[in-house]
């Protein structure tokens, strides 16, 4: 089963369709238009719709007016008549690194999919444009496919798969980066002298020079995996917490 943050139409879910189809038979849900920056976000107000977006031989795909986590619940509530033994998302349109992990519709619906206890993957490449060239990345995206598929994934982890632009030299397991998004707003005036921001905002790297995240992966041209455990218990600290005097 297959979603995304790009919709429907988006080049990177078409090049993940295409790789997925040489492992099986492939059901897509994804979102109609983009939704991008939706994390783990879900409709509560409004009414979800789906629509037959495609069919053939062992596929069929959908748009959904949802978020890309509202693709995945409907696929295994509506559209699934057992569990599938895969769940992929992407392929995204730009880094979903480090802390962006936390904002990441690709990596919601991964996430999504961890939840209902299939194995799962968020692949994302390092370029935005609409257009970019996913070819480079797939000998290693059907690798990645390959390994998961024969070893499964512990429950309650999926995997954040991100790929540098161009041709990548490797691939390397690593630990996820630190750093945060600097969120500075645009403040702006519409006509009827009211405020409104736009988003702007940059990445700033905090990793101090480590050789071992996916930040510095990725900057030396090799291709990032880290394991997410969707369990966010400090497990360390609560030895410690549990000795406050509450």
């Amino acid at each position: 089963m297959i979603s995304n943050d790009d919709g429907i139409h988006a080049k990177g879910l078409h090049k993940l369709i295409e790789i997925a189809r040489e492992f099986g038979d492939v059901l897509v849900v994804a979102p109609h238009t983009a939704r991008s920056g939706m994390s783990n976000a879900i409709t509560v107000e409004v009414p979800v719709r789906l629509k037959e977006y495609e069919s053939d031989t062992n596929f069929k795909s959908y748009s959904c007016t949802g978020t890309p986590v509202d693709c995945v619940k409907l696929a295994f509530d509506q559209l699934l008549d057992e569990k599938p033994d895969l769940i992929l998302s992407g392929i995204n349109h730009g880094s979903n690194s480090s802390v962006s992990v936390h904002y990441s519709g690709t990596m919601g619906a991964t996430i999504e999919g961890c939840i209902h206890e299939v194995p799962s993957i968020g692949f994302s490449l390092c370029d935005h444009r609409p257009n970019a060239n996913f070819s480079p990345m797939a000998p290693f995206a059907r690798k990645i496919i390959a390994q998961v598929l024969e070893n499964g994934l512990p429950k309650g982890t999926c995997l954040n798969v991100n790929v540098p632009k161009g041709n990548p030299e490797g691939i390397v397991v690593c630990r996820q980066g630190h750093g945060r998004w600097v969120e500075e707003f645009d403040k702006r005036t519409d006509p009827q002298k009211r405020n409104y921001y736009w988003i702007t905002g940059f990445y700033k790297n905090m990793d101090n020079g480590s050789t071992d995240t996916d930040n510095h992966i990725l900057e030396t041209g090799r291709i990032s995996i880290v394991p997410i455990n969707i369990d966010m218990t400090h497990h360390k600290f609560l030895a410690e917490l549990k000795n406050w005097k509450f």
